[in-house]
């Protein structure tokens, strides 16, 4: 099978010999690598890619007597990149069921009425210079360049630079959404709903709100051995019981709040730090939830950096209101095999579209053990075909017989 063949060529690239993960950050060797296979196999099927100034890539199949006027297209497709020692499905998964969809649908006979677009959106995860879902955020105006610019990565590298580098022209246009009439999202599920129903495939019904901020904490730096402990400024300490606090108030709360990166100076083995920061990543059933959360979170950290004689700056680097996908699609699509509406907790470049007004939908594959964001994730290649019938269907239904996306 088409995907099948697809997933083999996809395997080894950018993955750990050590830990079987994998590091396909953005505008790296590895990324030009993906998105070299990615035109390849659009011209394999006869569609041309369009690439725009940051490495954001689409294809469209044509009607082949050409889009009425005024008729927009149905665009599907996802990411290519992963966090930092990643799963092979999150992501990859969503581009090669389009491709596989696309075939799908030409063994069926099938012509569309309205253009079916192919896309794939660059930085989705944040991993290299933390902005989620960068590419469908500047190409929907949700980030302007202007802000985009001047990130830089945890190397130094301005996000301007690190596109110059990979050969693309941060000066071109973005991809343009006017012809986008619709979005539909295939992605492995990062969770255990679809395992608990028993079901293959479902459908999203909304993305919790999440966001991402910058802890942080100030002290002094002084020698670990000759400095008592009364008389220690540690930032660590600081740290470490706001960890803590944030694992509490989420667990009570039934929300998330996970400390999962941190930086130290001036990391010495024998040296009290100085300075100690340490991002969080938060998310809730609600805005409100969410507001809630990080408020207290961030209360308890300032109460203890009071008693530990050191300072606290917080900064939010990156935060997504919650998203409700469109629910009168959710229920058309729902209803062509009877698949669950669920939740997800995770972000994607399907929630920064449906901000931006566009119709969308998610379809989500089921992941037998739930885990994600890491080398572990899977799914199995039985429901991976299921995933590739059910977005073939999702896009006939959306594309053909004149149906209004």
């Amino acid at each position: 099978m088409a995907f099948e063949e697809m997933w083999r060529d996809l395997a080894p690239v950018g993955r750990s010999a050590s830990s079987g993960g994998y590091f396909r950050q953005p505008w790296t060797s590895a990324e030009s690598e993906l998105r070299s296979w990615f035109a390849e196999e659009c011209a394999a099927r006869g569609l041309v890619v369009e690439t725009d100034g940051i490495g954001n890539q689409v294809a469209w199949w044509e009607p082949s007597s050409g889009a009425r006027p005024g008729d927009k297209g149905v665009l599907t497709g996802s990411h290519l990149d992963s966090v930092l020692d990643g799963g092979a499905y999150d992501g990859p998964l969503g581009v090669a069921s389009a491709l596989a969809a696309v075939d799908a649908l030409r063994a069926r006979g099938f012509e569309p009425v309205r253009p079916i677009g192919i896309g794939v959106f660059v930085e989705e995860e944040g991993s290299r210079f933390g902005r989620a879902c960068l590419g469908s955020r500047l190409v929907t105006g949700a980030t302007t360049w202007e802000q985009a610019k001047e990130l830089r990565d945890r190397d130094g590298v301005f996000l301007a630079d690190a596109i110059s580098a990979a050969g693309l022209d941060p000066a071109r246009s973005l991809l343009d959404l006017d012809r986008v009439g619709a979005f539909v999202e295939l992605h492995v599920e990062q969770g255990r709903d679809l395992v608990d129903r028993d079901v293959a495939v479902g459908l999203a019904s909304e993305i919790w709100p999440h966001g991402r901020w910058r802890f942080d904490f100030a002290g002094e730096a002084n020698h670990a051995g000759s400095t008592r402990m009364e008389d220690r400024h540690d930032p660590m300490l600081t740290y470490a019981m706001t960890a803590l606090a944030a694992n509490k108030q989420a667990r009570i709360s039934g929300q998330r709040a996970t400390f999962g990166r941190i930086t130290v100076e001036p990391n010495g083995t024998n040296a009290v730090p100085s300075l100690v920061t340490a991002w969080l990543d938060a998310r809730a059933s609600s805005d409100e939830a969410l507001a809630t959360l990080v408020e207290a979170v961030e209360r308890q950290a300032h109460d203890r950096a009071d008693r530990d004689g050191t300072s606290l700056d917080v900064t939010a680097e990156s935060v997504s209101g919650s998203v409700a996908f469109d629910p009168a699609l959710a229920a058309r699509l729902a209803g062509l095999a009877g698949w669950p509406v669920i939740p997800t907790q995770a972000g994607h470049d399907a929630g920064i579209l449906s901000d931006a007004g566009v119709p969308t939908a998610m379809v989500f594959v089921r992941n037998p053990t739930g885990v994600s964001h890491s080398p572990d994730e899977h799914a199995e290649t039985a429901d991976c075909l299921d995933g590739v019938d059910a977005l073939a269907d999702v896009l006939a239904e959306l594309a053909g017989s004149g149906a209004p996306a």
